[in-house]
């Protein structure tokens, strides 16, 4: 099962999920909602926080949501609700690949995005609790 996770800008959630993800054995990927962080490496105090935990981001760069997305992935996973309708409007016609939360496989109702809450620590932490249960959802 190839995964998506997608965030905002792709340069703290999305791409902590991906890493994350990664190092319990997940074929994933991360994208953003958004283009203004394309081509540009994870936020610096997210990376600190994700290495802190024995995570490695640095080869990771932020890159867009497509429409080819919805074809390339067998479940899209956002952060909140916004992503979700964001991430809507790019579906093609017909597609039916699964679309939800990060958050539906593990606490809480959605990711607070730390590069405005600051709390990178805690959103790793949240991370972390989803992706180990989508691993343990995971057929």
């Amino acid at each position: 099962m190839r995964i998506l996770f997608v965030c905002l800008g792709n340069i703290c959630r999305s791409p902590t999920a991906e890493a994350v993800a990664r190092a319990r054995g997940l074929d994933c990927d991360s994208a953003g909602t958004g283009d203004w962080h394309v081509g540009k490496p994870p936020y610096g105090p997210m990376q600190e926080a994700a290495r802190a935990k024995g995570y490695d981001m640095t080869a990771l760069r932020a890159r867009q949501l497509t429409a080819g997305d919805f074809g390339a992935f067998d479940l899209l996973l956002v952060m909140d609700d916004q992503n979700a309708r964001d991430a809507e409007r790019l579906r093609p016609a017909g597609n039916a690949t699964p679309l939800g939360k990060l958050t539906d496989y593990g606490a809480g109702d959605h990711v607070p995005d730390p590069y405005y809450t600051r709390d990178f620590d805690g959103a790793l932490s949240l991370i972390e609790g989803c992706v180990d249960g989508l691993v343990r959802a995971a057929p």
